[in-house]
């Protein structure tokens, strides 16, 4: 098995180091990027309560218009997008599967835990409403928000990974994803490991790591395309296939993403913001800025400035 690449790997603690394990909303106004592509060895449990949503799991691509629960297993590269300008967002619990150990090798222990922690045992990749076991594990899933200190079910101001060193939440934490893990399992929803390596996963983990890096610089179509040994024609349909986009819409989305997060997150003049994030022309910057929000990066900025005073 070839190794991870580092740079698409999330390299944040989700939780603490003595409890792993974090609760994260993610809000988006408009038709975008929502959660960009990457990976982590932690388990993650998304909930959406509605909306239009594009979900990429490792290449597979999921279009969610209801209420859904879907399970992102360790090492998957994934990324979530919103299909139009209502829709609201997602919910997520990241976590170790290892906060679940027995010391004492018990049936649980060895014939479920183990197996999820060393791969031999996958979650379902989706749960819907129709599915008996959906709503007693939506239940539990709100139970574990709560126990964060969140009321569950309620529209929240985004998230960025909530954590808590109580030893009572912890509990009830715990034991409501032992609940998760047993309901999945009484509905015989866990299945085995068939292949531990899919050569075009990494093969797309090679490419968006490279776009990761070089984003600031031009970026060429045989650029990428050498980065995994393709000829372009091929590549571009591969990549295509493979996320839904041509690689230059990616690239630029990936980079009018970065120019947001510095607009928000830095005093950086917009020609200076446009520079950093690959643009080397101003009015291709502001056009390509304006389609994707629909402002202007000054309006943008100072309306980002208001709401953060405000929601403070």
């Amino acid at each position: 098995m070839q190794p991870h690449l580092p740079t698409l790997k999330e390299v944040c603690l989700h939780g603490t180091k003595s409890f792993p394990c974090a609760f994260y909303q993610t809000r988006r106004a408009g038709k975008g990027t929502l959660v960009k592509h990457h990976w982590h060895d932690e388990v993650e449990i998304l909930y959406f309560s509605g909306g239009d949503f594009r979900l990429e799991i490792n290449m597979e691509h999921f279009f969610i218009h209801s209420e859904a629960l879907y399970f992102i297993n360790p090492g998957e590269l994934h990324s979530i997008s919103t299909e139009n300008a209502k829709s609201s967002g997602e919910d997520a619990i990241v976590f170790s599967p290892g906060i679940l150990n027995f010391d004492s090798y018990d049936a649980a222990q060895t014939q479920l835990i183990q197996p999820i922690q060393n791969g031999m045992l996958l979650f379902p990749r989706s749960l819907m409403p129709g599915h008996e076991a959906f709503i007693p594990v939506r239940d539990a899933f709100l139970e574990t928000v709560h126990s964060f200190g969140f009321p569950s079910g309620e529209a929240l101001p985004p998230i960025n990974g909530a954590v808590t060193d109580n030893l009572t939440s912890q509990l009830f934490i715990k034991s409501s994803l032992l609940r998760i893990l047993a309901l999945l399992s009484g509905s015989r929803l866990f299945t085995p490991t068939e292949k531990n390596y899919d050569k075009r996963v990494e093969e797309l983990k090679t490419i968006l790591t490279y776009i990761k890096e070089n984003y600031k610089e031009k970026i060429y179509i045989h650029d990428l395309a050498e980065q995994v040994n393709m000829n372009a024609q091929y590549f571009c349909r591969f990549f295509k296939k493979s996320i839904g986009r041509s690689p230059m819409e990616y690239i630029n989305d990936y980079r009018l993403k970065q120019s947001i997060k510095l607009l928000e997150e830095t005093d950086l003049a917009v020609t200076e913001v446009c520079l950093e994030c690959g643009y080397n022309n101003l009015g291709n910057f502001m056009r390509a800025f304006k389609n994707y929000t629909g402002t202007t990066p000054l309006k943008y900025r100072r309306q980002s400035q208001y709401n953060k005073v405000n929601i403070s």
